[in-house]
């Protein structure tokens, strides 16, 4: 991972150790994060818990909302008055893996060096949740007239699948919040869109048989790498200028196949072959279509090639999971309300600037609630080794969430307007 030159990390070494539950510091809730190695893969019902108990002491009730084995759980809680408007603070509890990486510093222990916080989670996003539990305190100190929710999810790493139950839930009771900040890293920058995606597997049925006798099977790779090949003649279109939005970056849709799997020896002809795709769509663009075309061309063109040879032969696509983009109105007052709380200033109000990678937002936007996306850090250091944030990004974070307050607040001075 690239960093600025520093002497060696362990002889600056200073690991941060957890403080009273109901600690108002940030940088100490996120040791406390960190600590709770909240891979995908594995349950997140530790951290849940510990932050259940954290609002619980300070008089905040919290509702759950587990999978159907009960091994994860969302997390949802409501401070303030009930009802409608008010702003939503969400964000995911799960990490990508450590596997296969080379760090210098243990990746779920809080590490502090030369102004950085590393660890596992640090950006991509426990930053921006112990900045929101730090604030907890705060936004008690003074009576809020409108409600601050939060909402903690888990799988979003996996393709934003775990908060669909609360979110569909939520809906049910009629949940109206004004505004929902997401805070995924962006460097404490306003964003107000990102791609849709949509992830495929193709899996193509051939026949096996000797290799010295191939033109008698059906070779799934090779009918698979002519998908493949398919595949990028469509990304190839979907660059050209009528399909452009310069807002993004890249400023157009792209498809790439990105996992492969398929034969067992070289001397026998393959039977299956697997691959995945996605599709990152910019806004207006119905990434299904991506998927038509293959099939389109999996159906026309290579099945009567495959059962010619061998009937029983077959392509068939899965879909493995989808989210849709964020575009919100720039002119909003979501824009103008996310421009004031970072302190990114009035000129930022009207900007649209966008992210590559994908958030829960658009789940929230199609439930009809304003979306924002704003938290400390950057995804440059997101998935990598090493993961930090600084300090100063996460001390802006808590700046922010005291704008909040004293927005939404009773108090002389505060706003009160969500």
């Amino acid at each position: 991972m690239r960093r600025a030159a520093q002497p060696p990390l362990q002889a600056h070494e200073g690991t941060v150790t957890g403080h009273a539950m109901n600690t108002r510091s940030s940088q100490d809730m996120l040791a406390h994060l960190v600590g709770f190695p909240t891979v995908s893969r594995e349950s997140n019902l530790g951290l849940i818990e510990f932050v259940h108990d954290y609002l619980h002491e300070l008089g905040v009730a919290s509702e759950l909302f587990h999978n159907d084995d009960r091994s994860k759980a969302n997390l949802f809680a409501t401070i303030g008055p009930p009802g409608d408007g008010g702003v939503v603070l969400s964000g995911h509890t799960d990490v990508v893996p450590v596997d296969g990486q080379n760090w210098t510093v243990p990746p779920f222990r809080l590490t502090e060096a030369d102004g950085r916080l590393y660890g596992r989670g640090t950006a991509d996003m426990k930053g921006y949740l112990a900045s929101v539990l730090a604030a907890v305190p705060r936004f008690l100190e003074d009576p809020l007239a409108v409600p601050i929710h939060l909402a903690f999810s888990y799988d979003e790493e996996i393709g934003c699948v775990g908060v669909r139950p609360m979110l569909a839930e939520l809906q049910k009771r009629g949940f109206r919040p004004r505004v929902c900040v997401i805070g995924e890293p962006t460097g404490m920058r306003p964003v107000l869109g990102h791609k849709a995606k949509l992830a495929v597997r193709c899996c193509v049925k051939g026949a096996a048989c000797h290799s010295a006798y191939a033109p008698y099977g059906v070779n799934a790779i090779h009918y698979a790498a002519r998908l493949v090949a398919r595949l990028e003649e469509i990304g190839d279109a979907l660059a050209e200028p009528g399909q452009r939005d310069d807002r993004f970056d890249p400023p157009f849709t792209t498809v790439q196949a990105g996992l492969i799997r398929g034969g067992r020896a070289l001397n026998i002809v393959p039977a299956e072959c697997d691959f995945d795709f996605e599709v990152r769509a910019v806004p207006g663009f119905d990434m299904r279509t991506v998927t038509t075309q293959l099939q389109s061309y999996a159906s026309g063109t290579l099945l009567p090639r495959m059962r010619a040879v061998v009937p029983d032969t077959d392509i068939r696509f899965e879909t493995l999971n989808a989210y849709p983009g964020l575009a919100t109105d720039p002119d909003s007052d979501a824009a103008r309300l996310i421009a004031a709380l970072s302190g990114a200033g009035q000129d930022e109000a009207g900007r649209f600037d966008t992210v590559a990678f994908g958030t829960e937002g658009g789940l929230y936007d199609a439930m009809g609630i304003p979306t924002v996306v704003c938290g400390p850090g950057s995804m440059d250091q997101g998935h990598k080794p090493d993961e930090f944030v600084t300090v100063e990004q996460l001390s802006r974070c808590d700046a922010m969430m005291a704008r909040l307050a004293t927005r939404l607040s009773n108090a002389p001075g505060g706003q009160a307007n969500g």
